[in-house]
């Protein structure tokens, strides 16, 4: 085993900020949801943009992962 950390990719923090941004937007779309359910009053429009976030998020860790395979794609062309 190797003491030294993984190599990180070139699209790793993209990946994880999405993630963190996708959980955020789910987060919103259960506490929009949770009202409906629980026969409260809806949440302001406000709060349904926030909930747009899954969707942002799941652009952001995808462009992560298309930058990850363009990099190794190019490593992979000049290794050749």
């Amino acid at each position: 085993m190797s003491d030294t950390p993984p190599r990180r990719g070139p699209g790793d923090t993209l990946v994880k900020i999405g993630a963190i941004v996708f959980f955020v937007g789910a987060l919103a779309t259960l506490a929009t949801i949770a009202p409906l359910f629980l026969g409260m009053d809806p949440l302001p429009t406000a709060a349904y943009l926030v909930s747009m976030l899954m969707g942002v998020g799941f652009l952001i860790a995808g462009a992560g992962v298309l930058k990850s395979i363009s990099v190794q794609r190019r490593q992979a062309r000049s290794a050749l």
